[in-house]
């Protein structure tokens, strides 16, 4: 079983099942940094579109042609390998001679356009990603398609952290160093392992409170955080006004990105968050070791401007997701992927 196969569905098991990617263009993410360029500085930034090509890739391709240390390559966030992607790219030349982009142009890899900057991005630097998304060869209750999606609109998708998440063995070899079995040197396996077993935590809390159907709703205690925002508060009693708020996704429940520190919720989230740790007594006791910090993620995904056309045999599709959430979160409730 995957690492997210048993978690829980909002909308109940979906009845119809379809095949993704079966071109890179089936799936087609654009990066929205949400700011715009300096124009100036010793940061070169490269906004690219790929194909068949995974963001790392692209990154050493950029280090050996600049002539440049792995550390002065940055990126905003990673981007699937089987689609076609645009992304942005940031270069520190300092007082390097600029190279000719173009080199990095392939049939895969295409350089858009070039734009001085006076920093580095950085990670989960980016307001979120547009998706255009084709599914083929749709088999099941087809009829059913139209309400889900007319229901995702209405009131977004369980803010899963998606499959590729979890790799073939994160979690195992997140077990494996917790355990003391092994040590990691590589600092981005080592990060990967450890952000799969914060993330299956998450996972489990969410998946609890989809079963109990409160996912997108306050319990008293919950964490509370702004819409388009990191802010948080607690709320202590669920009145009439964080009911309205939370109908108007001006605000989201919450759950724990686990690490050192004190739970931010009280109450009865408190008591639901604490029985979900205790089951995940080894990854919570690493992660706090390794060092992380107590943070907080929405439970909850709007799916802004969502659109699509449905036929006999595909489904075309259109959305905008904020930074760090996944479009297979919204595909698994909509329908089962082959």
């Amino acid at each position: 079983m995957s690492a997210t196969e048993h978690l829980a569905y909002a909308l109940g098991k979906p009845e119809t099942s379809g095949v993704i990617r079966s071109l890179p263009e089936d799936f087609q993410v654009d990066e929205d940094l949400g700011f715009d360029l300096s124009g100036e500085g010793e940061h070169a930034c490269l906004h690219i579109r790929k194909r068949n090509s995974n963001t790392d890739f692209i990154a050493k391709q950029i280090v050996r042609l600049a002539g440049v240390k792995n550390m002065d390559v940055s990126y905003a966030g990673l981007k699937d390998r089987h689609a076609l992607t645009t992304q942005w790219f940031s270069v520190y030349l300092s007082n390097k001679a600029e190279p000719d982009w173009s080199q990095l142009n392939s049939d895969e890899v295409e350089v858009l356009e070039v734009v001085r900057h006076n920093r580095k991005l950085r990670r989960g630097s980016l307001k979120g990603n547009h998706f255009k998304l084709v599914v083929r060869d749709l088999d099941g209750d087809i009829a059913s398609l139209d309400q889900r999606l007319q229901r995702i609109s209405s009131i977004g998708v369980p803010n899963y952290f998606g499959e590729q998440r979890f790799g073939r063995d994160n979690l195992a070899k997140a077990t494996g160093l917790f355990n003391a079995e092994f040590k990691v040197k590589d600092r981005n396996k080592r990060s990967m392992y450890l952000s799969a077993a914060r993330s299956a935590i998450f996972n489990e809390l969410l998946s609890t409170r989809v079963t109990a159907a409160n996912w997108n709703q306050a319990l008293a205690g919950d964490v509370m955080m702004l819409d388009g925002s990191h802010s948080v508060f607690t709320v202590e009693a669920v009145d009439e006004e964080i009911k309205r708020r939370i109908t108007e996704f001006d605000i989201h429940p919450t759950g724990p990105m686990w690490g050192r520190g004190r739970l931010a919720s009280a109450s009865d989230a408190l008591q639901l968050e604490q029985q979900c740790a205790d089951n995940f007594a080894l990854f919570c006791d690493g992660l706090e070791k390794a060092g992380m910090k107590q943070e907080r993620r929405s439970l909850r995904l709007p799916v802004s401007r969502l659109e699509w056309q449905l036929d006999d045999n595909s489904l075309n599709l259109s959305f905008f997701l904020s930074s760090g959430s996944y479009a297979t979160s919204v595909l698994r409730e909509l329908l089962l992927c082959r």
